[in-house]
């Protein structure tokens, strides 16, 4: 991947697997301004990109067979951890350069509560969504989930 003089990517941002793939994922995570983008997308593991304006949230989920890995690249966040929907055993706040690990069975919800777009990046072990995601919105994910 090339960059610029001042390290911004100039790449576009798509989804790349299951070819071999290297990119400066911190630079990818902060341009990146859907909801949802799916950066690489393997048989056993996909990377995504998300991007959860002030105030919004990821959305309270569980995954029954999925271990997830979220790494926040920049912004403010509240993270909500546990093994009911409606009681959680963990709640930090966080910054960029917090890195959150989510057992298969776990729920969680991850909420902007900065004053700027909060940027991360999600793994998933095994891939969650099909090949080239790209939701602009939390919307537009709701919507394709439902479908």
């Amino acid at each position: 991947m090339r960059q610029n003089r001042r390290g911004g990517c100039r790449q576009p941002i798509r989804d790349c697997g299951p070819q071999p793939f290297v990119a400066n994922i911190d630079c990818l995570a902060k341009m990146n301004t859907n909801y949802r983008t799916a950066l690489w997308t393997g048989e056993h593991l996909q990377v995504t990109l998300m991007s959860i304006p002030a105030g919004g949230d990821i959305g309270l989920e569980m995954h029954d067979d999925v271990d997830q890995f979220i790494r926040i690249e920049s912004g403010y966040a509240l993270v909500q951890m546990g093994r009911c929907c409606d009681a959680f055993d963990s709640c930090q706040r966080v910054n960029g350069e917090y890195a959150v690990f989510i057992p298969a069975g776990t729920w969680h919800n991850i909420t902007n509560i900065g004053r700027t777009p909060l940027r991360l990046y999600s793994v998933y072990a095994p891939p969650q969504h099909p090949f080239g995601t790209v939701h602009r919105t939390k919307r537009d994910a709701e919507c394709a989930e439902n479908r």
